[in-house]
């Protein structure tokens, strides 16, 4: 019985084709590994080409008149209160620190766990269990460390 979850026999990457270089009339090679690139080449380009095209449309044809009211600051259509350049606690920081850290661990922890089963048939599925466990057991010890510093206390 095949399972649903994944595509006949590659897993989730099929394994690498080797090279099909065809040669038209003139004898010159016209498919390589790099062909099936080609579309996301020209979207990189287009994308490219419209910043700046923005920038320059912005730039040149964009209004120019400085007002008061434009040079204030904009904090939620409220007026500003305080000092727009105080500075901020280093717990600021910190806690975007962590939301950071937590969040590529999800970036990490989601393709792992998609994975898993194909890494467990080719032999692998243990390691694999054992190495994402000491990556959450460093950002837990992280975790406890900035808890213990005091990081997360607003007062």
């Amino acid at each position: 019985m095949r399972r649903v979850d994944t595509p006949g026999t590659g897993g989730y990457f099929p394994r690498p084709q080797t090279a099909r270089l065809k040669a038209n009339d003139e004898g010159i090679a016209m498919d390589s590994y790099l062909t099936p690139y080609l579309p996301i080449l020209v979207l990189l380009l287009l994308a490219g080409v419209m910043c700046v095209a923005i920038t320059f449309f912005a730039t040149v044809l964009g209004p120019r008149r400085i007002t008061n009211i434009k040079e204030a600051a904009f904090e939620c259509g409220s007026p500003t209160t305080g000092d727009p350049h105080a500075r901020h606690s280093v717990k600021f920081f910190l806690v975007a620190l962590l939301f950071i850290v937590f969040d590529v661990e999800s970036v990490f922890i989601y393709p792992w766990g998609a994975l898993l089963r194909d890494l467990n048939g080719d032999g692998l599925g243990w390691f694999a269990y054992f190495e994402m466990m000491s990556f959450m057991a460093t950002l837990a010890i992280g975790l406890v460390y900035v808890w213990r510093k005091g990081a997360l206390e607003w007062t």
